[in-house]
């Protein structure tokens, strides 16, 4: 089924450690990605016509995908990392999640295939290496509509049922996912280098990773330095788009940044319905670190602790390793506050030639109004590109006016009302996966084993740009609010 290659293997087993997935009692699929499946020259679930023939198909990718079966050509293994959660840095590791290997598939990519919620590793802590049903789908979900929204992100292949319960308050259905990510590097496995093995195995793994993930940057004189330059890149354009469909992370600590760019890591996060920068969904972040407008200057933070274990082979001597680091870490506001001005302006119909003072006031006063009357994030960009009829927000007084402001500006800039619509469309979804409406489908999977909601759902949030029939129903914000809506990390 898999091509694998496993480079991660030659760093050597400072940086991980060999570890079996745990086998299970009756693994289906419940759920595949069959177009992801063909992009990866993987075998497709239905590829053939005869029933029997379906279903022992779907029985080899239920064993593959649940860690029943190991394929010859790899040996799993569990990554070593570390990093700062919640600012405070802590040993970790992969304690249940298990790398199968590093498939390349028929176009050269390479690409790890991560078996999430396969059992007890060394580095467990503890805990039983199990995930619950619920948890996997909604990463499924999530990722996949991250996906659909032009963001970079973890892929999900599959979700394989296990036939077992997972004890944590209460009882649940256990599941595997099968996670597709460029890379499983972290700031947190930089941070473990760091901490934990030589100077000689740091530039070993920096070396490793600009040659995976930067190889334009690879025979860089300073390679310390160019792998912390072009992270902070990726880092400023993943964390604005976040910022443009109102997604909050919600555990953004430095074991879940990718230095790859992508976002991974689906617990505890959420999208914003009314718009409240200080908005928190997680039920663990008490105190607002990860709140929705923290984001950019959390990533800035994390950024920082990349570049503080670079320190020692940026130069020999601190002072200069310091102001080195300081230098590239001083890019990150200049870089995200132009990238997210015009991200903003697109998405009031402005392109980035006319990102003048005047409109990034118009930005400011409606976001300030946006705040004040709790208005819903994505149905305002919605209403103003002439989607959406939103009554509620087309009845303000304020909001008429400032349509005018807008439009005479628009006039201004020889930029008109069709034009600026080609302008916000790209950058303003059509639907979101509204927090009410997820709850909804993965309870009926998990409480009634109905999978329609949960896959009709999907469908709309892969397509998330594309007008439809359906789309409507998609598009209302939770009548009463989000309430006290709460989302958790699953372990």
């Amino acid at each position: 089924m898999f091509n694998f290659d496993t480079s991660y293997a030659s760093l050597g087993e400072a940086f991980f450690k060999y570890a079996l997935p745990t086998p299970v009692q009756t693994p289906q699929v419940l759920l595949y990605n069959e177009a992801l499946a063909k992009d990866l020259s993987l075998p497709l679930a239905y590829q053939v016509s005869k029933a029997q023939m379906d279903q022992e198909r779907l029985q080899f990718i239920a064993a593959q995908l649940s860690g029943n079966r190991i394929a010859d050509n790899t040996q799993p293994m569990a990554q070593a990392y570390a990093g700062h959660q919640f600012g405070y840095f802590t040993m970790l590791g992969d304690g249940r999640a298990i790398l199968l290997g590093e498939h390349i598939a028929a176009h050269h990519s390479r690409v790890d295939v991560q078996l999430k919620g396969a059992g007890a590793t060394p580095y467990s802590r503890r805990g039983d290496g199990r995930a619950t049903l619920r948890a996997m789908l909604r990463e499924y979900l999530i990722s996949e509509a991250m996906h659909g929204l032009g963001i970079p992100t973890s892929r999900s292949l599959a979700v394989v049922t296990t036939g077992e319960k997972v004890y944590r308050e209460e009882i649940h259905e256990g599941a595997v996912l099968a996670r597709i990510m460029k890379s499983h590097m972290r700031v947190g496995s930089f941070e473990y280098v760091r901490h934990y093995l030589t100077k000689d195995d740091l530039l070993t793994y920096t070396r490793y990773a600009l040659n995976r993930h930067y190889p334009d940057a690879a025979n860089h004189e300073m390679p310390s330095v160019a792998l912390l330059k072009a992270v902070l890149v990726q880092q400023v354009n993943l964390i604005v788009q976040w910022m443009r469909v109102g997604f909050i992370h919600g555990v953004m600590n430095t074991d879940n940044m990718s230095i790859a760019g992508e976002t991974f890591d689906y617990g505890p996060c959420a999208f914003i319905n009314g718009y409240d920068p200080a908005k928190v969904f997680s039920s663990i972040d008490t105190n607002g670190r990860y709140a929705f407008g923290n984001q950019p200057g959390i990533a800035h933070w994390n950024l920082s602790c990349l570049a503080n274990a670079l320190l020692p082979i940026i130069d020999d001597d601190t002072d200069k390793a310091v102001a080195k680091a300081k230098e590239v870490l001083d890019l990150f506001p200049g870089l995200y506050t132009q990238a997210y001005t015009e991200m903003m302006a697109a998405k009031i119909g402005f392109n980035a030639a006319s990102c003048s003072n005047e409109v990034v006031d118009l930005i400011k006063s409606l976001l300030n109004w946006m705040k004040t009357e709790s208005a819903d994030y994505t149905n305002t960009f919605l209403t103003i590109q002439q989607a959406l009829v939103d009554d509620k927000i087309n009845q303000s007084a304020f909001f008429q006016d400032w349509l005018s402001q807008r439009n005479l500006l628009l006039d201004q800039h020889g930029i008109s009302l069709s034009q600026a619509q080609q302008i916000m469309k790209p950058n303003n979804p059509l639907v979101i996966p509204r927090n009410h409406l997820v709850e909804a489908v993965l309870d009926q999977v998990v409480l009634g084993g109905n999978m329609e909601g949960f896959n009709a759902l999907l469908s709309i949030l892969q397509s998330p740009y594309q007008m439809n029939d359906a789309i409507a129903e998609y598009q209302t914000p939770p009548p009463n609010g989000d309430g006290f809506y709460a989302t958790y990390c699953g372990t």
